[in-house]
């Protein structure tokens, strides 16, 4: 095998492959061998059917396994002979190898930008002070009550307010027949969220316990439920009852529920993770500006495929947000093209900003060991209640343990940053 690497831009390299037709040849062998051992064929016993007969059989297969694995090997190669580490995915530019034929292919990848760093050490920034406050405390606490509140049935003939849970039978009919999938059984609506249209909330808003109603609802066009958005449906509502949270009183024996041994433990315990809360906000909006200084001093071709799939990563993030909302991409009025160009901007920043820390974690000798990345994936499978090592066996079966490090590298780069500035604490800003 002899390759030759070509110098697109900066940031995109492209590498030319030959192999002779004699390695062709001991790849394609050793994938019919593998398949020989494997596959049965009338006849012959497992293991010993002739591997003429087996390359004739499984030809597309096995030509193609044996160019997929040559050209996976090749690359680890060359890249270790380079070392090179690719910021994107290799793009492969390949046909399937022929026996005794000599094998050309090339393969394109982009690379880190050079970057000349400005002086990163020993920047100046401010950062505000901690302070505690009682009031989040007590909404914090407030919060924890109302996960742990009982839901009882109200007893007055009044119909449900904002806050309380409706429970309801309801019924959708087009033209007079009822409309398939548009009804439910005692399902529970909670009033005043927004979860339904203004239309249905203000009929189910308008009953009292026992009594039933009806009124037509004009579906918008842009409803993510492509079968009912732009329809006039008729929906029929039964109230059946209506729920209120009850609140458990504020004592030693709610604290023990949470596994606090009283009121003021749980309190204590608030107010500490309040306040490494809000020491690492203060603390990562000083780094996000110490980090805007040196980025404002620095130019950089951006590989585009980093963008891209940045942007894409924000775009499928926005699509989940509004279809949590019950909206499609329709409903803002643009284009995918048009909320693309909108995002790119917040999406080069973010490429600029990894690619400057992972220059200033090369300029540094930062290294990353395996059992740190380990961490990160534990945290994050605790964070999704996902199996450990099944993330981490996704994470190496599709490519982003390299992407996953990279993180971990950037977050020590910043660290070092942080750690070497001259810090200014400020009295935090009061809101408006």
């Amino acid at each position: 095998m002899e390759y030759t690497m070509e110098e697109l831009s900066p940031v995109k390299r492209r590498v030319h492959v030959r192999v002779d037709a004699e390695e062709v040849d001991a790849a394609i062998s050793a994938t019919v061998a593998l398949y020989r051992g494997g596959v049965e064929i009338k006849g012959f016993r497992r293991g010993k059917v002739p591997s003429s007969i087996i390359e004739a059989k499984y030809k597309k297969q096995i030509y193609g396994e044996a160019t997929t694995d040559l050209i996976n090997y090749h690359i680890n190669e060359i890249m270790n002979e380079l070392n090179l580490a690719p910021l994107s995915r290799i793009d492969v530019d390949a046909k399937e190898m022929e026996r005794s034929t000599p094998f050309s292919y090339s393969f394109t990848f982009e690379v880190a930008p050079p970057i000349d760093l400005p002086e990163y050490k020993g920047l100046a920034v401010e950062e505000e002070e901690v302070v505690l406050d009682a009031a989040a405390v007590d909404q914090v606490i407030e919060r924890l009550r109302d996960r742990m509140a009982q839901w009882v049935i109200v007893k007055e003939d009044r119909p449900p307010q904002a806050g309380e849970v409706a429970v309801i039978d309801f019924q959708g009919f087009e033209d007079g027949e009822a409309k398939e999938g548009l009804a439910a059984s005692k399902f529970e609506m909670v009033i005043g969220q927004g979860a339904a249209l203004p239309a249905f909330e203000e009929l189910v808003g308008s009953l009292t316990p026992g009594s039933t109603g009806e009124g037509e609802m004009a579906f918008p066009e842009d409803f993510l439920n492509e079968q009912l958005a732009g329809r006039r449906i008729t929906m029929r509502v039964e109230l059946h009852a209506i729920k209120r949270k009850e609140l458990p009183p504020l004592d030693d024996e709610f604290a023990t529920q949470l596994g606090y041994e009283s009121v003021d433990d749980l309190r204590r315990s608030v107010e500490k993770a309040y306040l490494e809360t809000r020491t690492d906000l203060a603390r990562g909006d000083a780094q996000k500006r110490l980090l805007d200084q040196i980025k404002n001093q620095v130019a950089v071709q951006l590989p585009q495929s980093l963008v891209e799939e940045e942007i894409d990563s924000r775009f499928a993030d926005l699509k989940r947000r509004l279809e949590r909302q019950g909206k499609s991409l329709a409903s803002l009025g643009k284009t995918p093209e048009e909320l693309r160009a909108e995002l790119r901007p917040e999406a080069e920043d973010t490429v600029k900003s990894s690619l400057v820390l992972l220059a200033i974690a090369q300029a540094e000798a930062l290294t990353v060991e395996p059992a740190e990345v380990d961490v990160v994936l534990q945290k994050m499978a605790i964070a999704s209640g996902q199996d450990f090592h099944a993330l981490k066996d996704y994470y190496e079966r599709h490519n982003l343990m390299i992407p996953l490090k990279d993180r971990v590298l950037a977050d020590k780069a910043m660290d070092l940053v942080y750690k070497s500035a001259v810090i200014t604490k400020v009295p935090p800003k009061t809101a408006a």
